[in-house]
């Protein structure tokens, strides 16, 4: 009979943001795949948690993927966690997810951090429908994938890193227009939390005017609502 892989969220920030189920699936799972066992080391410490840690992230995830397969055929229960937040959403997941279903494989994933849905919320913006955006392509196809997403009328999320947001922001304004309504939310659950709401030039100006940290979620919508 085979065994469960669990997808388990783990915290965006705070510590204290870890579910009571989560810390029960980690303390039964015969392993748990991670993607830097260093900082998942100290999330397993901090609630006594001593189960075998095994590496799994964008570099080796198509070559470990078979082992964690035949290791789940084999009756073994296995978690896999990120750095922060939930597996497979933006972050080593989805090979796995599709190996397992591929493979008659019982999958769980546990509701828990997540940093889009905080963003989303505390944006004002309209969240009855929206579409998950990711992160844009680096280079190739960026700009065609904000033509796309400017013909769109739901509100868009976006995650960003700090050193591109500027770039961004400039592009949002050229492709949706100087009337596009925004949020910029980063370092959520963490001490220095914070959301900047506005319109896309509202945005740039505060962007421009500090230095910003952490990972970035970044809401738009041109709907005109």
């Amino acid at each position: 009979m085979s065994g469960i892989l669990y997808f388990v969220p783990t915290p965006v920030g705070n510590l204290e943001d870890m579910t009571f189920r989560a810390i029960k699936v980690l303390k039964e799972v015969d392993y748990i795949l991670c993607e830097d066992t260093r900082t998942s080391g100290v999330l397993l410490k901090h609630y006594e948690i001593s189960k075998p840690l095994k590496s799994y992230h964008l570099h080796n995830e198509h070559t470990a993927t078979e082992k964690v397969i035949s290791d789940l055929q084999s009756g073994q229960n296995i978690a896999i966690i990120t750095d922060a937040g939930t597996p497979g959403i933006s972050d080593p997941g989805y090979l796995l997810a599709k190996a397992g279903s591929d493979n008659n494989i019982e999958m769980i994933c546990l509701p828990g951090a997540t940093a889009l849905i905080p963003a989303l919320v505390v944006s004002g913006l309209p969240n009855n429908e929206f579409l998950f955006a990711g992160f844009l392509p680096p280079k190739k196809g960026r700009q065609t994938k904000l033509k796309q997403l400017a013909e769109e009328k739901k509100t868009i999320v976006f995650y960003e890193s700090p050193h591109k947001i500027n770039t961004t922001l400039e592009q949002i304004k050229e492709f949706f227009g100087e009337e596009t309504k925004a949020s910029l939310s980063r370092e959520i659950s963490k001490k220095f939390e914070e959301t900047k709401r506005g319109t896309i030039n509202e945005l740039i100006e505060f962007s421009k005017s500090k230095t910003l940290k952490g990972e970035i979620v970044l809401i738009v919508n041109n709907s005109g609502k």
